[in-house]
This record gives structure tokens, sequence and C-alpha cells, in this order.
């Protein structure tokens, strides 16, 4: 009787060790997801006080200080999250994810080849994870050979996804033909893939990138007419058909209206359109009315969320010497 007793109470004991932690961690998530970093990071900090060797206050954390660019204690967090739970694929690819930002702000090899590892041990930790070895595939793409670049290596890589599924498969060849500027190849792979009907929406918002980057309008806007069948609720949709809206010059009105509501209601966040881009197509909405101060405050605005955006900055300075011709006698 005094066994049962004793367990019973070692249960209730553990049980809310476990909602007390969990409760803090789903209070930061929402701040996460409403974009809301300062509040996570001090509620995950608090947390952390209590419970330091929690990998999923570290991780959250980590994340957080990742969307603020804040790369030396994103690492500290992610290596953090890593050394108290090895085995977690997820928190690998999230890792490699911070040292990429990382080396990118300081252009370093030596953290370069930490994405490549963390990449790959979160491919060996579960060989199932579908989003690390498309990280893996794009690394080895893009990453110079003297850092493991590797376009053999990232073929592998798409050979394998399309083994786990099918329509992730395609995603990750059409992404291969891509850097390797055979865009026939990419264009019948994204085909396949609106041919499978995918049941989540972002695959047709892959897509739909594709077919915006290379200015086909028509398809664009029937890729996106897609996507919203399937998650008619989804925030980007307002970006995307906006988006499609200035691609084929019609109905600009309605466009701005959907890209400012976009704005004013999707957090800055790494995985959402970006509000600079957002601000982008406003300007190139208003160039085609022939608004070119409104444009150049759009530019300006775009340049706020990411002073380094070298495109901004280029189209900024040719509308605002626009602007001086149009004033000039």
């Amino acid at each position: 009787m005094t066994v049962r007793v004793a367990v019973f109470w070692t249960w209730v004991f553990v049980a809310g060790v476990v909602q007390s932690s969990s409760a803090p961690l789903d209070v930061a998530k929402d701040q996460f997801e409403r974009g809301d970093y300062p509040s996570a990071i001090a509620t995950l900090s608090s947390a952390l006080g209590e419970s330091p060797h929690d990998a999923r206050l570290s991780h959250w954390r980590s994340r957080c200080y990742l969307e603020q660019r804040d790369y030396a204690r994103a690492i500290s967090d992610a290596e953090r999250a890593v050394s108290e739970r090895p085995d977690d694929s997820e928190y690998r690819r999230w890792l490699g994810r911070v040292y990429g930002g990382a080396a990118e702000q300081a252009r370093s090899f030596s953290l370069a080849r930490k994405v490549r590892t963390a990449f790959e041990q979160a491919v060996q930790s579960n060989p199932s994870n579908i989003a690390a070895r498309r990280d893996l595939e794009e690394f080895y793409l893009e990453a110079p050979w003297i850092v493991g670049g590797d376009r053999r290596k990232a073929l592998e890589q798409v050979n394998a996804i399309a083994e786990l599924d099918a329509v992730a498969g395609h995603l990750a060849r059409a992404a291969y033909w891509l850097d390797a500027k055979r865009l026939d190849e990419s264009a019948a792979e994204y085909q396949r893939v609106l041919d499978l009907r995918p049941d989540r929406i972002d695959p047709y918002l892959e897509v739909a990138e594709f077919y915006q980057t290379h200015g086909d309008a028509s398809k664009f806007a029937g890729v996106v007419e897609q996507a919203a069948r399937v998650m008619p609720s989804d925030t980007r949709l307002m970006y995307y058909k906006g988006v499609a809206l200035v691609l084929a010059n019609r109905n600009l009105a309605e466009a701005e209206q959907l890209v400012r509501r976009y704005l004013a209601t999707a957090p800055r966040r790494s995985d959402l359109p970006s509000h600079a881009d957002a601000h982008q197509w406003l300007c190139r909405l208003n160039e085609q009315l022939g608004n070119v101060k409104a444009a150049g405050d759009e530019y300006r605005a775009a340049l706020a969320v990411d002073p380094d955006d070298k495109s901004a900055r280029e189209a900024l300075r040719r509308v605002e010497a626009r602007g001086r011709i149009s004033q000039e006698p």
C-alpha cells in the first residue's frame, strides 16, 4: 500500500513538473507566432531559470534570437539544446540554420563547415526528416566546394527525399535543376507537384515562387488559386494574391489593399514572405501607376526593414533619378 502511494505521488510530482514547464513554453510559442520575440525571450528566460536543462526552452529561445539576427545568442542556445538532446534531428537542423545565418553575416568558412556538419548529423539522427534533407541539399548546391559543396551529394539527397515522399521529391528535384539553370526541367518537376494535388499549402507556394521569380503572371495566379482552395485562411495568401495582381497589372487598388493588410497582420518571421519584399511589391505597383514619390517611399520602407537589400537600394536610386528628371523644366 505504501509503495502504491509513493508511486502515485511520484507521478503527481512529475506531471506537475511537465505541466509547469509546458505552460510557459506554450505562452512563448504563441508570442513567437505573433512575432513578439522580446516577450517570448523573456518568458523562456524565466522558465529556463526554473528548468535549465529543458532543451525545448533553449531551442525556442534560440529561434527567437535567430529571428532577431542575434546569432551569438542563437548559437549558444541551439548548442545547449543539442547538448541536452543530442539525438533530436530537428534541434540539429535548427542548429545548422543558426550557423548558416551567422556564417552569411560573418562570411565565415569555419561556420559554414559547421552548417554542413549540423545538417548531416540531423539527417543521420533521423533519415526520414525531409526538412533536414532539403536543407542539406540546399547546402550542397549553394556552398563552395572548399566548405563541402557537392552537386553529387545534393542529388543523393534528392533521390532519398523522393523515396520518402513523392511531392517533396519533385520539389527537391526542381530545386536541383533550378540551381543548374535548367528551367525547363524545373518547370516539369513543379508541374508534377501540381498534378499530384497535394493536400497542404506549402508545396503550392513553393511552386508559385518559381513562377513569380520568372515573371509568369498567369501560371503564378493559377497556382495561388489552387493554394487558396487548400487552405483559404492562410495569412500568406494576402501577400501572394496581391503579388498576382501586380504581376498581371490589373486591379491595382485591390492589390494594394491585400499587400497592406498582409503588412498589418503578418508578423515579421523568416518562414513568411518578408515585409521588405511586400514593400517592394508596393513600390512596383506605384511605379506602374506612375506614382514616383510613393514608389520611393516604399523602397525606403523596404530598406528600413532590411538595410542590406541591394536590389531595393538600387531601385530607390533609379526611382529618385526618375523623380529628379520629371521635376526638370
